[in-house]
């Protein structure tokens, strides 16, 4: 009798450890916003609910890339630059060239919001495939790779711009970033739906099932016939491609592209995923808790911007969450393999 009751709450107190694990972000977020809510009434006005939301959405996407990457146990360092890099080139496409590349205001040709959008998206798959290729085929470990890749992608945005910014874009191309449907902006649609479509692919299509296959346990998964290269290599053409997006919306809200933009979206963007509850060890997460945790983290450091915390503490706090974040992630790997 005495055993049973100490099985059922040992059951109770590992049913109770993992409704935590599983809604922690969700249950922060919503005891985040209240605290705010309560210490500076403008934190829960509608323009700055949506304000909150719009600068979400670039790094989200890149977050929503991120997350396929983590769960396979990788790694992608090269995100900010990336974006940097595709968003020049898809300015000089919006711009007809380089010759107009410092107008301030709309001028130049131009080719249009398509061709630009493509450019941008086609540079950051180019660039993830590459990142991919080095990882799977030469046998470098994705840190250094992508370590590397920051680096030249870097490089190459400012030899791409000579060093400068690329401005002044006709309302079609803006409107992506700056337009709104209703009261809800656009870039936070994007982000949405995006959210939704990848939430779709992970949960629901055999593809989904390979890459938490392969972050589970990548031998076990070759041995049952996956093409685990092939699945590693895509994670970062996916990633690649929310870079691209990424890079596209955010020239089309700032009506400007920079060789600078982008510049520690890393340190965001894995945060984002691994709060999310994504594990860095592979296998474990979802696109509603990368959703979350970005959510989360623009929440953050709004309400630390409306209560006047300064900028280097914010990135004082985010450091010590990543490494709870982390550190909670492990003692839930050690304890379910205990279970």
């Amino acid at each position: 009798m005495a055993e049973a009751r100490q099985s059922a709450a040992e059951s109770s107190s590992v049913d109770l450890f993992g409704f935590l694990a599983r809604f922690a972000p969700l249950i922060f977020l919503v005891v985040l916003m209240a605290v705010f809510a309560v210490l500076e009434p403008r934190f829960m006005s509608s323009i700055n609910l949506f304000n909150v939301m719009r600068q979400v959405s670039i790094t989200g996407l890149l977050a929503i890339g991120m997350t396929f990457v983590i769960l396979t146990a990788g790694i992608d360092l090269s995100v900010g630059s990336l974006l940097a890099f595709a968003g020049l080139v898809a300015a000089a496409v919006a711009k007809g060239g380089m010759q107009d590349r410092f107008t301030v205001g709309e001028g130049g040709v131009g080719y249009g919001w398509e061709l630009a959008a493509l450019a941008a998206i086609a540079v950051g798959v180019a660039g993830g495939l590459v990142q991919g290729f080095s990882i799977t085929r030469l046998k470098v470990p994705p840190f250094v790779v992508t370590l590397g890749g920051m680096s030249v992608f870097r490089g190459a945005a400012l030899l791409f711009a000579a060093g400068g910014p690329i401005s002044g874009f006709e309302h079609d191309f803006t409107w992506w970033g700056q337009g709104k449907i209703g009261p809800v902006p656009v870039p936070v649609i994007i982000f949405l739906v995006c959210g939704l479509l990848a939430h779709i692919v992970l949960r629901y299509t055999r593809y989904g099932r390979q890459i938490y296959a392969v972050g589970g346990n990548p031998e076990a998964a070759r041995l049952s016939g996956l093409n685990v290269t092939a699945i590693i290599c895509s994670v970062y053409v996916i990633m690649g491609f929310f870079a691209g997006l990424g890079s596209f919306v955010l020239a089309a809200r700032l009506n400007s592209a920079e060789a600078v933009a982008g510049t520690g979206y890393e340190l965001t963007v894995i945060a984002s995923v691994v709060i999310g509850g994504t594990s860095l060890f592979g296998g474990v997460g979802t696109i509603f808790g990368t959703v979350i945790g970005s959510i989360l983290i623009g929440v953050l450091l709004n309400g630390l911007v409306l209560m006047n915390v300064s900028s280097y503490i914010q990135q004082i706090i985010i450091g010590v969450i990543i490494v709870l974040a982390v550190a909670f992630d492990t003692f839930a790997k050690s304890r379910r393999r205990k279970v």
